[in-house]
């Protein structure tokens, strides 16, 4: 289970408080693959989509031209495919062979629940004003959302993406309306998915009052007791009535750790922004 150090009671973390694990090494190892791929794949897609923009050009000409754009695109999406692939694997290993409970359903699954539907319902009376703020398990509704999105992009996208490039294979399986259908489909559906991770997934993740300026957690592992208490009550709350407290805990994330991250937190957020900004400049321009 968690991969951060198990705390014995040290000076150190007694003097820091409790801390615990949310990520274990690998899931954090897989989100690095998954955001500085899907940054490549991002980047060099909206040279390619808006390739007659001035600083699509430009970008071009600085790493070689288009074709060296397309063999980074390429490289990303097969990276990222292998990624995928290795935690559809795990997942279902986990869930069919090693019989752990909460991968497919319950409190700590990724798979939406009524409870979900209720937190969105109530979480939109919150902002209005109109009701208390709701209290998340492990994951909160957003969060699942975003997870699934992944799913649907590399079923949709990915799938389109493979058509274009292997096109004299897939032309013994599909009609020619088919293959230009895909390039819109790639295009479109990569340009949807670009907009929502800058615009949504980074603002619900980093830049909420909760979180602002970035939430650290995906990169170090763990989180204060303080946090873990704000952020997930129900989490932590049944974390104590099972007895499973001992079984979390964690040492406090290193300065170097927590400095890293931040550096490659904030050159991952400006990147997405400065492409948020670029591709809604090229699209409506």
């Amino acid at each position: 289970m968690p991969e951060l150090e198990t705390a014995n009671t040290t000076t150190e973390s007694a003097a820091k408080g409790r801390y615990f694990v949310r990520f274990t090494r690998e899931q954090r190892y897989m989100h690095a693959v998954l955001f500085t791929t899907f940054l490549g794949l991002a980047a060099t897609g909206l040279v390619m989509r808006f390739s007659e923009s001035f600083w699509a050009r430009k970008f071009a000409a600085g790493v070689g031209g288009f074709g060296a754009i397309l063999f980074f695109h390429k490289l990303c999406a097969i990276v990222l495919t292998i990624a995928f692939l290795i935690h559809v694997k795990e997942v279902f290993q986990r869930g069919l062979f090693r019989r752990e409970k909460g991968i497919f359903w319950g409190s700590t699954s990724m798979v939406a629940n009524w409870k979900d539907v209720k937190d969105l319902f109530n979480h939109m009376r919150w902002f209005l004003g109109l009701g208390p703020k709701p209290q998340f398990e492990r994951y909160a509704y957003w969060e699942k959302f975003d997870y699934w999105a992944v799913f649907w992009g590399m079923i949709i996208i990915g799938f389109s993406g493979y058509a274009m490039w292997f096109a004299p294979f897939f032309a013994h399986f599909l009609p020619g309306w088919a293959l230009n259908a895909v390039l819109i489909i790639h295009s479109e559906e990569g340009l949807l998915a670009i907009l929502f991770i800058f615009a949504i997934h980074f603002v619900n993740t980093h830049l909420r009052p909760d979180s602002f300026p970035m939430d650290m957690v995906i990169f170090t592992g763990g989180e204060s007791e303080d946090e873990f208490k704000h952020k997930r009550p129900l989490e932590y709350q049944r974390m104590l009535s099972e007895g499973k407290a001992e079984s979390r805990l964690g040492i406090a994330p290193p300065l170097w750790l927590l400095n890293f991250s931040k550096v490659v937190g904030s050159i991952a957020i400006f990147i997405g922004l400065t492409l948020l900004v670029l591709t809604l400049t090229a699209y409506f321009h």
